[in-house]
């Protein structure tokens, strides 16, 4: 009897080409500093998360929901109820009436909502305006996409940090297809002003361009200043995506729970992409927080909670060597640290991490080509006790 073999050959791993989406990608500078200030024992203010713990009644919540059996898929926009919470506060507070059955959308935190934008919106060869500095999932979420950054550098000056409208508008062309918008603003503190709001409406008006509006610092915003959705502006509102964070909000980085807020027309595209990169949220924490958002007190509070921190850091180090720049908004302050050092602001944040013990984030590394200004960036969402240990060794610079 005949027999017939077919040999089939085996190609090894170290000989597979593989190339690369992102190539000029690496290890976020997050990882790199948390890392380094694991190992040196330093006071991490680098990334931005809490170092407390959320309200036990949020956790009680959600351990609710799943002794009640909620543990099977939700629909895959998410849970009915978590969505009309969401459509009912963003009512209250900015006065625009989503519909919660067709223009909000559970997403697993604001990134993967960003990316889903950027997806159901970027065609191969659109731009996207960048405002520069910018939070470090934009650009690779762009090109990933398919798109076209097209960088804007924010100003400083006496008063911070702005965007510069003329140059945002001369960056318009026939290929823009979206901006790319971030306020409160990391990781500078910057916050939108009805003035910027008003120039970015004469910019975009009569074209067609998009704008994803990332506001996961929505309730950090201090000194009696309104945070200016951009849902609070109909004209813009209609083109918007709405970014929002519950990760932010309630000091639950870790369970990634987010939403996006649209027009129907524009939530039907976002929904397209959605259901096939992530489909739907977990359910138990869904429901969760649409019971624990029964109470708007803990978002309602938060300014004035975060304020206090703020306050009490730069309170800490006013009489230090560092000059305090602008935090109107967010959980993170900006420092100039050129009376101090001429180093490059990577290396000055790994001496401050390995040599006084306090993690630092370089803001240089928040640009696409990296841009010295001898500025760090701190968080001071942590307890009073972390806050108090890292003024300390600070002040002794």
């Amino acid at each position: 009897m005949n027999s017939l073999s077919t040999s089939i050959q085996s190609t090894p791993a170290s000989t597979l080409a593989l190339h690369s989406k992102l190539p000029e990608v690496g290890t976020t500078i997050f990882s790199i500093m948390s890392a380094l200030a694991a190992e040196k024992k330093a006071v991490n203010l680098g990334q931005g998360f809490p170092d407390f713990e959320c309200d036990p009644a949020l956790t009680g919540a959600v351990s609710a929901a799943m002794a009640a059996a909620h543990n099977q898929y939700p629909p895959m926009p998410g849970v009915p109820m978590l969505r009309e919470r969401i459509a009912a506060k963003i009512a209250s507070i900015y006065g625009h009436s989503y519909d919660a059955a067709s223009e909000i959308t559970i997403t697993a935190g604001a990134t993967q909502g960003i990316m889903t934008i950027l997806l159901s919106c970027v065609h191969a060869g659109d731009e996207v305006i960048v405002i520069e500095p910018a939070y470090d999932s934009y650009v690779p979420s762009i090109q990933l996409a398919g798109g076209v950054p097209v960088f804007v550098s924010m100003e400083l000056n006496q008063h911070g940090y702005t965007i510069p409208w003329d140059k945002v508008a001369a960056s318009i062309r026939s290929k823009t297809r979206l901006i790319m918008l971030n306020s409160p603003h990391n990781p500078t503190g910057f916050v939108l002003s009805a003035a910027d709001v008003k120039a970015l409406a004469d910019i975009v008006r009569g074209t067609q361009v998009l704008i994803a509006s990332d506001e996961v610092y929505e309730h950090m915003v201090y000194d009696g200043v309104r945070h200016e959705s951009l849902c609070r502006h109909p004209e813009l509102g209609e083109r918007s995506f709405i970014i929002s964070s519950f990760g932010k909000t309630y000091h639950v980085t870790g369970w990634k729970v987010g939403y996006v807020a649209a027009p129907a027309a524009l939530m039907a595209e976002f929904r397209k992409v959605h259901q096939f990169n992530v489909f739907t949220v977990n359910t138990p924490m869904q429901v969760g927080i649409a019971e624990y958002m029964n109470d708007p007190a803990p978002y309602l509070n938060l300014p004035a909670f975060y304020q206090r921190k703020r306050d009490l850091f730069r309170d800490g180090l006013k009489n230090s060597r560092f000059r305090m720049l602008p935090s109107a908004g967010t959980y993170f302050q900006c420092v100039d640290y050129t009376a101090i050092s001429d180093l490059p602001e990577l290396e000055f944040a790994q001496w401050l991490t390995a040599e006084v013990g306090v993690a630092a984030i370089p803001v240089s590394a928040f640009y696409k080509q990296q841009k010295e200004s001898g500025i760090v960036r701190f968080c001071f969402a942590k307890q009073d006790a972390t806050l108090q240990k890292a003024i300390a060794c600070l002040q002794k610079i």
